[in-house]
């Protein structure tokens, strides 16, 4: 019953990434259930003693328990309690996919393919919105008929959810480990070439600045650390950035508005967009389109943007709150009920987390929670690096992690369904990847 269940549970984590594409509600109970039959399994055969003597393990539980005792100094308490006991699901990811779904190499290997499909057709799919452009109603539907609510931005296969370009960012390495592990396909350079400026062009049109930022320096990385691979690398950065230089100059997109009004406000730019009149098509007519600041203002007007000001009211929550923090999941609550806190949102509503990860840490969990999570990725690094696969494989799980943990960008919040569970999901791939060999 336990090995039958095992192949059962091993096909559905196979299946996350294709159902972290329909939402956040299918992948959360697979890994719930799975976090179930987990803990079974480790009684069963007697194996939670020699897990807990892994430091990445310890630092997990450690860190775990640290968001329910900084919870018991929270503001609002039931909101911390209930995120911070069922966050171990979340940690448990990790350890599920390399202790048992994926503890063998060809499903293992099998699970990169799907991940390899799903990241191309995620490419085709948001290339082809993006050629379904009009400029009075911006991008058109995909293939499978979705399309953008947000005026410039793609949505891809995932409905109204703008992530195409996170989605490939961040499981895109891992579909390029796959590539790499057959030594025989032809014309090897060009291939991997394609496919990871297809990644980064993609990220780019996709109006996801992060994505396109963290998988640019990923690229750098790589280039400068994963010998035999570089003229790859170089090659895909230059045709990426070549392919970013003619859509600008020819895509409509890019062209065909006049900017009324910049400012560095949430959806700061004010662009009027021409087109030719439905009722007569030799008349042009115009249409006032809000959409995001340019980083250039926001740059220069950080305090007063949209990130600064979420961010001066973290860090101010942090001060206020140095050891413990305001707790888990309080941070909209707490900006919502406190004046002091609502009056330094002038120009914003409160959001519902400070859209950083490492400051959100330190507004709800203070110096406690902070320390050991940077603890537990230093764990996770040094995980990667000692285990047992090619060097290839770790460079590439270590480049992955940078992605999803690079500091200075905007990010969800990983007490979140769907940014938590295809976070740590991405974790404990990649600690599957560093101790891949290839014999190919």
């Amino acid at each position: 019953m336990i090995q039958l269940s095992e192949k059962f549970f091993s096909f559905l984590f196979l299946l996350i990434p294709l159902f972290l594409i329909t939402g956040p509600a299918l992948p959360d109970i697979i890994i719930t259930l799975g976090l179930i039959f987990g803990i079974i399994y480790f009684v069963y055969y007697k194996e939670y003693s020699e897990l807990i003597k892994i430091n990445f393990i310890r630092i997990s539980v450690i860190f775990w328990l640290s968001l329910i005792i900084i919870s018991f100094f929270s503001y609002n308490k039931t909101n911390s309690f209930q995120d911070a006991l069922i966050f171990i699901r979340f940690l448990f990811i990790p350890i599920l996919c390399y202790f048992i779904f994926f503890k063998k190499r060809e499903l293992f290997k099998r699970t990169l393919l799907v991940i390899t499909v799903l990241v191309i057709f995620v490419c085709i799919d948001s290339f082809y919105q993006f050629l379904n452009y009009t400029p009075e109603n911006g991008f058109g539907r995909d293939l499978l008929g979705f399309k953008s609510n947000w005026y410039g931005r793609l949505t891809g296969p995932f409905g109204d959810e703008l992530i195409p370009g996170s989605y490939i960012s961040k499981f895109g390495l891992l579909g390029f480990a796959f590539i790499i592990s057959f030594k025989k396909i032809e014309n090897k350079i060009i291939f991997h070439s394609i496919y990871l400026s297809s990644i980064l062009f993609i990220s780019f049109i996709s109006g996801e600045r992060m994505a396109f930022a963290t998988f640019g320096l990923s690229l750098i990385f790589l280039f400068l650390f994963l010998n035999g691979f570089r003229k790859s690398i170089f090659l895909s950065i230059i045709i990426g950035i070549f392919l970013i230089f003619i859509t600008t100059y020819l895509h409509p997109s890019y062209n065909d508005f006049k900017v009324v009004e910049s400012t560095q406000y949430h959806q700061g730019q004010k662009v009027e967009k021409f087109f030719n009149c439905i009722d007569d098509k030799e008349q042009i007519c115009s249409k006032i389109i809000d959409i995001q600041p340019s980083f250039y203002k926001i740059i220069k007007n950080f305090k007063t943007s949209a990130y600064g000001e979420i961010y001066l009211l973290s860090f101010r929550m942090f001060l206020d709150n140095p050891v413990t923090g305001i707790g888990i999941n309080n941070f909209k609550f707490l900006c919502n009920n406190n004046k002091d806190y609502q009056d330094m949102m002038v120009h914003y509503e409160c959001s519902s987390h400070p859209h950083n990860i490492y400051i959100q840490w330190l507004a709800e969990g203070g110096l406690i929670v902070f320390i050991l999570f940077i603890l537990y990725l230093i764990f996770l690094i040094f995980f990667i690096k000692s285990n047992s696969g090619e060097k290839k494989y770790k460079i590439i799980s270590i480049a992955i992690i940078i992605i999803m943990f690079w500091p200075i960008m905007s990010t969800g919040s990983l007490i979140k369904n769907w940014y938590g569970v295809s976070t740590f999901f991405i974790i404990g791939l990649s600690m599957c990847l560093s101790k891949f060999r290839n014999n190919c």
